[in-house]
């Protein structure tokens, strides 16, 4: 049904909002410093944003997670807006895993705020679900993140973003410190994207 609804509303929107689309290919998806998929993953998604700042979208990647999940798709929405020079997003996304068996979907509400360069997260849970907290900077080319994920660990993250001809590249390493997760990880990840 809000798959539905996300389309319907997608569909029905005025002419001056845009629509735009991305697409990506990683040696390893990684989210939150753990790896998603085991190994290379391609994934897309579709964005909408309305002069007035809110925003809606679509995206999906290949994942592996052992226990029958092999795809992920998130559906999200909020709106973001500039309060003198700090920005400011909120926003609702659910992440579905549609294969798993026990269903292992979740929800989060989440704030963003960011001055310059600088940028902090905050994704609320819902039913249960752990909190996540993160802080990031960019210098130019480079950016730098460190992350906090209720039950799980803690995660940093570095990476390098440069042109490839007319796509965007990037090489990011990451390191993941279990907190009951299971294990630590890290992994030095290349990807090239492309929006249109």
């Amino acid at each position: 049904m809000k798959k539905l609804l996300l389309l319907i509303t997608l569909v029905s929107l005025p002419s001056y909002s845009a629509v735009s689309a991305n697409v990506s290919f990683a040696t390893d998806y990684i989210w939150r410093g753990m790896t998603q998929s085991d190994g290379p993953a391609v994934s897309g998604g579709f964005d909408y944003a309305a002069d007035g700042g809110f925003y809606a979208g679509i995206w999906g990647s290949n994942v592996n997670f052992n226990n029958g999940a092999g795809s992920e798709l998130d559906y999200y929405f909020g709106y973001g807006t500039e309060m003198g020079s700090v920005g400011v997003d909120i926003g609702y996304i659910k992440f579905d895993y549609p294969d798993s068996d026990p269903d292992i979907s979740f929800e989060e509400i989440y704030v963003g705020l960011s001055m310059g360069d600088l940028g902090l997260l905050f994704a609320m849970g819902q039913d249960g679900a752990p909190d996540y907290t993160e802080v990031s900077y960019g210098f130019g080319a480079v950016s730098f993140s460190y992350g906090q994920y209720d039950d799980y660990g803690d995660n940093l993250g570095v990476s390098y973003g440069f042109g490839c001809g007319t796509y965007d590249c990037a090489v990011t390493y990451t390191d993941f410190s279990d907190d009951g997760y299971g294990g630590d990880e890290d992994a030095l990840v290349f990807s090239v994207s492309a929006s249109f």
